[in-house]
């Protein structure tokens, strides 16, 4: 017992030294492995391996490889067949016979022109196809090329969120992992007192309630202890989701440092020309082109058309050729106010994103007014935070000092080292809080650039 006491004498003039023997110790003894990660790590690998964004760039090739089907509004279509047929229809068999150049003067026989043999015919064919004027298909193919743009402002705004949201995650890793370190500190600290209280009840100089209440400190402490850690997996886990990376790791990350707090954005505005802005307007303007196309498929076509072959009556002869070539001009004259419905409907879908582009717009602003309040409270709150901290940090010192001469009890000290926690967990979610919020405007403010 002497001995205990004079090991706590010596460590009374230097307070800080068990708690952080204690806190090393408990380090020591429940470290795990973990992984090295700053931000820019975190968002590289994200950017490499989040599968959100590979989807929407698959999305953006997908609109690509639609567009270039369009081609063929342009490019002719070709294609090549073998027939072998045969029949004894008098009028087939004869138009065997021309095809094949054979016809001679006792094929008029009537009799002969009625009740024909069986005619095998064999015909190779290549047959080409060349669109001239095609207005709803040309309007089509300029839809088609609106909806890959739509695509492309997907996949960067998708990026953007992205990495909004990891640095967001890293944050939330920041403060769980600070909200452990300080819990720590404060379990080191409950234990010190707990073990001061027990040698002093010992003695006989305080009685049992205190010893009871400094034990409840530490139960409390160890719980809560447990469930900051529970958080920090947690944090990780989401963190290697965002970066498509095996659950279970752990992170080491850069702390949290509470810095200065600046003035507040000048006049930050959304701008017109960010990428979901952007793809919705690129979806209106495809609208108004598939518009303009149904428009156009009322109009006259043309289409130019030929064919070649051979015709034979033996399998893979050649025995006489002929060609066919053309242009066809059609026009659908009436198609049961099909086209005057199918308009009407596209350009209420067209009202649609229009409407959907303004409000989105609208919330956007309100959004970001929001943030600029949330940031100023939280700059406020740390300042706050900061003198509150200091404050119990110097209230708890004295109790101590007080406790040790027997001028305070130990439900004071537990209170003041309670508050203590809060005031520093507090702070940490002030600056979390302030970080995520200017995250949160830079994202709502971030111009596409296109």
């Amino acid at each position: 017992m002497t001995m205990m006491m004079e090991a706590w004498r010596l460590i009374r003039g230097k307070r800080w030294l068990m708690p952080l023997l204690l806190l090393a110790f408990s380090r020591a003894s429940s470290q795990e492995p973990a992984a090295r990660l700053t931000v820019e790590q975190a968002l590289a690998a994200a950017i490499t391996n989040n599968r959100e964004l590979k989807l929407a760039t698959l999305d953006e090739k997908i609109a690509s490889a639609r567009y270039k089907e369009t081609q063929a509004v342009f490019l002719p279509q070709a294609g090549v067949s073998y027939s072998a047929m045969t029949t004894n229809n008098p009028l087939n068999a004869f138009g065997f016979k021309l095809q094949q150049q054979t016809i001679t003067s006792g094929d008029f026989n009537p009799e002969q022109l009625n009740h024909p043999g069986g005619t095998p015919d064999f015909m190779a064919r290549a047959d080409v196809q060349q669109p001239l004027v095609n207005m709803d298909q040309l309007y089509l193919r300029k839809s088609a090329g609106k909806e890959v743009e739509v695509y492309r402002f997907k996949a960067q705004r998708t990026r953007e969120g992205l990495v909004f949201e990891v640095s967001k995650a890293y944050m939330q890793l920041q403060l769980a992992d600070a909200s452990v370190k300080v819990l720590e500190e404060a379990l080191a600290t409950a234990n010190a007192l707990y073990r001061y209280t027990s040698d002093r009840v010992g003695q006989g100089l305080l009685n049992k309630a205190d010893d009871l209440n400094a034990k409840v400190q530490v139960t409390t402490t160890e719980s809560r202890l447990a469930e900051a850690k529970s958080q920090v997996k947690n944090a990780a886990d989401y963190l290697s989701l965002l970066m498509g990376s095996p659950y279970g790791t752990l992170y080491v990350v850069d702390s949290n440092q509470v810095q200065e707090i600046g003035p507040l954005l000048t006049d930050p505005v959304v701008p017109a020309s960010r990428a979901d802005f952007a793809a919705l307007q690129k979806a209106i303007d495809a609208s108004d082109l598939g518009i303009r196309s149904r428009k156009m498929s009322a109009m006259p076509r043309l289409n130019a058309f030929g064919s070649y072959q051979f015709n034979d009556s033996r399998m893979f002869g050649f025995g006489a050729n002929a060609y066919l070539a053309g242009v066809q001009l059609s026009w659908d004259i009436f198609k049961g106010n099909s086209i005057r419905n199918k308009i009407a409907t596209q350009t209420l879908e067209r009202n649609k994103l229009a409407e959907e582009l303004s409000l989105r717009k609208d919330q956007s602003n309100l959004e970001l007014n929001k943030a600029q309040r949330q940031l100023a409270d939280a700059g406020y709150r740390i300042r706050q935070q900061q003198a509150a901290s200091a404050g119990a940090a110097e209230a708890l010192r004295i109790l101590q000092d007080r406790y040790q001469q027997g001028l305070a009890g130990s439900t004071d000290v537990l209170l003041a080292q309670t508050q203590l926690s809060q005031q520093q967990l507090a702070l940490a979610q002030a600056v979390f809080d302030h970080q995520v919020t200017l995250a949160y405007i830079q994202f709502l403010t971030t111009s596409s650039g296109r």
